[in-house]
Order: structure tokens, then sequence, then C-alpha cells
């Protein structure tokens, strides 16, 4: 594999797998495990096929195909679509589409949105994450409604 394609893959890699707070940040130099059945790159694309998925540290994007946007060396806009799983520590989000934004922190999940933090779960059509601050809002799908199941911690039982 060329040493662009390689550069490449693991920038798709860094803005796909965005960290959920300072201790997972990533200028601790963990490395980013990435496979595909099939990975093709232009000078303003690139595409991971078939059982895509990226990995580092905890976290992890599982996707059919993730697509990357490349401009003036810069990966602007990662594609994940068919099969998303967006995976940290503490919990898991579910989506048919997700387009992250490296320039805000920002990836929107779309299409049967199921987000799980242990036993809570919260279903949807559109989420909206911002992995920096850990903010999130839920839409239901069109003219539906967002639904969730929480369970509140017991204490001094």
């Amino acid at each position: 594999m060329t040493r662009t394609l390689m550069t490449a893959v693991i920038a798709l890699g860094l803005a796909a797998l965005p960290t959920i707070g300072d201790a997972q940040s990533f200028q601790g130099g963990q490395p980013i495990m990435w496979g595909a059945d099939e990975v093709s790159r232009t000078p303003t694309t690139l595409s991971l096929r078939g059982r895509a998925e990226l990995t580092q540290g905890d976290n992890r994007i599982r996707a059919d195909r993730v697509e990357g946007t490349i401009s003036n060396g810069d990966l602007t806009r990662v594609e994940a679509s068919g099969n998303v799983y967006f995976v940290t520590p503490e919990q898991t989000i579910r989506g048919d589409r997700a387009t992250y934004t490296p320039a805000n922190d920002t990836i929107i999940l779309t299409g049967d949105v199921i987000l799980t933090q242990g036993q809570n779960v919260m279903t949807g059509g559109r989420l909206t994450y911002n992995t920096r601050t850990e903010a999130a809002q839920m839409d239901g799908a069109s003219g539906g409604r967002v639904q969730g199941v929480f369970y509140p911690e017991r204490s001094g039982n």
C-alpha cells in the first residue's frame, strides 16, 4: 500500500472515530486499526467498502461503507452507510447512515436510530451528537416520536 493511501486511511480513522472525553484523546498516540473488503482512494476521496471498520482504543465505527472527503490534504467529511454502529465504552449508537464533520466535532446519525447506555435506550429518526462535549439531541422520524426507557440509578439500597 502506498504511503499516501496509508496516510489517508489513518486520517479517515482519526476523523471517523471521535473520542469521548479527555482521557481518550487522539493525542494519546493510540494506533488506529482498520479493515474493509475493498479500499480505494482518489486525490479528493477515500472509500472503505464491505465490512468497513475503524477502531482506536475502545472506540469503533462499523458500517457497510465508509466514504471520506479530502480537501487541501485534510479530511473534511466522513459518511458511513448501511448498518452503521458507533461504539464507545459508555454507549452504542446504531443508525442507517452517519455523517461526521471534523470541523465541528459533530456526528449525525439518521434512519431508525437507537442509542443505548447501559440499560437505558432511546430511539428516533435523527441523532445529532457532539463528540467533544457529549451533547446529544434526538428527533423523531417524519411525524414520529422520540421514545425511550430510562432506569434511574438506585443509591443506598
